[in-house]
């Protein structure tokens, strides 16, 4: 009973396309029907026997061997093609059926390129395009930094409304001057050496006033001898 539905189904659709990646074809009249066939990579062609004769189906060339079991009356036999190139094959029982089968690469899946976003600032300069967002190997949502928009923590004195101090005039640098090495002369300490020269020289002078007061000094007169 399935059989029979089976090859009523292939019956009522096209000859030659079974559905949208299936294809069908025919042992009929001791031919294969197509004969010719071009399919694209990834396609299923099934193969059903309309004849009383057992048929199979054996490739001759192509990239991929294949051989189909002895298919009686209202038997099918399907095969997926998955290699590109061109299939030829015929059926051992009758070597006069021959066909063949183009298998097509499959069209590399086009990705269309990532948009640039972009992102609006405060000003009305334009916009700042910002890199697309990547995926990262650990499959984690990926992290995109945005450009700080917070002025700086550290200003200026001249931002902040305060004027750094005008330096001083020369005139009053020269009158400090002074001041400064007089102050650095009162709190120098006087030197022991310099106090024992001062002694000495005081004493030095003592002495000679008093040998020199003694020379000056008239003596007595001597008293006659009696």
């Amino acid at each position: 009973m399935s059989a029979v539905l089976t090859l009523l189904a292939l019956l009522l659709l096209p000859a030659g396309q079974a559905s949208a990646a299936s294809y069908s074809v025919t042992m009929k009249g001791y031919a294969f029907s197509p004969a010719s066939l071009s399919v694209p990579a990834g396609s299923t062609v099934t193969w059903t026997n309309q004849d009383t004769a057992p048929h199979d189906v054996k490739t001759t060339s192509g990239p991929v061997s294949i051989h189909s079991p002895m298919l009686d009356k209202g038997q099918s036999w399907s095969f997926t093609f998955t290699t590109a190139g061109s299939y030829g094959y015929v059926c051992t029982v009758h070597p006069n059926m021959t066909a063949g089968i183009t298998v097509r690469a499959a069209a590399p899946a086009t990705t269309a390129a990532a948009p640039t976003a972009h992102e609006h600032t405060g000003s009305s300069s334009g916009h700042r395009p910002t890199a697309p967002s990547r995926t990262t190997p650990g499959g984690g949502t990926p992290t995109t930094r945005m450009p700080s928009s917070s002025p700086s923590s550290t200003t200026s004195p001249a931002a902040a409304g305060q004027s750094p101090p005008a330096p001083p005039s020369p005139a009053a640098q020269a009158a400090q001057q002074p001041q400064t090495q007089t102050a650095a002369s009162s709190t120098r300490p006087l030197d022991p050496l310099l106090v024992l020269t001062g002694i000495v020289a005081g004493v030095a002078v003592l002495c000679l006033l008093l040998v020199g007061s003694r020379a000056s000094a008239p003596r007595p007169p001597r008293e006659e001898e009696a």
